[in-house]
């Protein structure tokens, strides 16, 4: 029987959200890959993504209390995480910000359950680290503490620009930056796993090579 990582890559696959080509990424890289977890939305494809987060977090045994997600897809992250660890007899508190701090009724920009105790960050993936340190901020801001980051897939890349690589990916950045772990669904290790077994037959042979590459080129180990 596969293991969660790799039903998680072919789910993703399936749905449209692992799509495979030639893409931009954010940080100008040209990409054999690409995951818009965005494309998770509809109600079916939504609640099993939320079912391999809240199981991810389970099996991470990470000590926690409630959930933490950043605007925007983090929002709908968070939320469902939280109704999917209900549905497994564990039922926490989440919340989420507002870009701009509302000026009426209950003000502020932080949105759901007051921010205490042990919280996850809940995102899709880490580029360059940005939403993860505001999100920090907001946290320990009221005196709780960011206790773990909880994305679908960590691409696992060498952060910087091309000339001046990182030995550290983004990822590492992040959890060396804020001392805490950071837990990803699968990673590109398992994207390569599915490529080279029977799954990934169906994919181009140039696209395997270009992924191949492309780890090559910037992966961490």
């Amino acid at each position: 029987m596969k293991n969660l990582r790799q039903q998680f890559i072919e789910f993703a696959v399936d749905a449209g959200v692992l799509r495979f080509g030639a893409f931009t990424t954010k940080a100008g890289r040209n990409s054999p890959y690409f995951f818009n977890a965005g494309l998770f939305h509809d109600g079916a494809t939504l609640g099993r993504l939320a079912d391999f987060y809240a199981q991810t977090l389970i099996d991470s045994g990470i000590e926690f209390d409630m959930l933490f997600g950043p605007a925007y897809k983090g929002i709908t992250l968070a939320s469902a995480t939280a109704v999917a660890l209900a549905a497994r007899g564990r039922s926490v508190s989440f919340a989420y910000n507002r870009k701009e701090a509302k000026d009426h009724g209950e003000g502020g920009t932080i949105v759901g359950a007051k921010l205490q105790g042990r919280v996850v960050i809940i995102d899709d993936v880490i580029s360059a680290g940005t939403s993860v340190r505001e999100s920090v901020e907001m946290i320990r801001a009221v005196g709780a503490m960011p206790c773990a980051v909880l994305i679908a897939l960590d691409r696992m890349e060498r952060s910087g620009p091309d000339q001046a690589l990182s030995a550290r990916s983004a990822v590492q950045e992040v959890s060396a930056a804020f001392a805490m772990p950071v837990i990803s669904i699968a990673n590109l290790d398992d994207l390569l796993t599915f490529i080279g077994s029977g799954d990934g037959a169906g994919l181009d042979a140039g696209i395997k090579r270009a992924i191949g590459a492309y780890r090559d080129r910037y992966g961490v180990g």
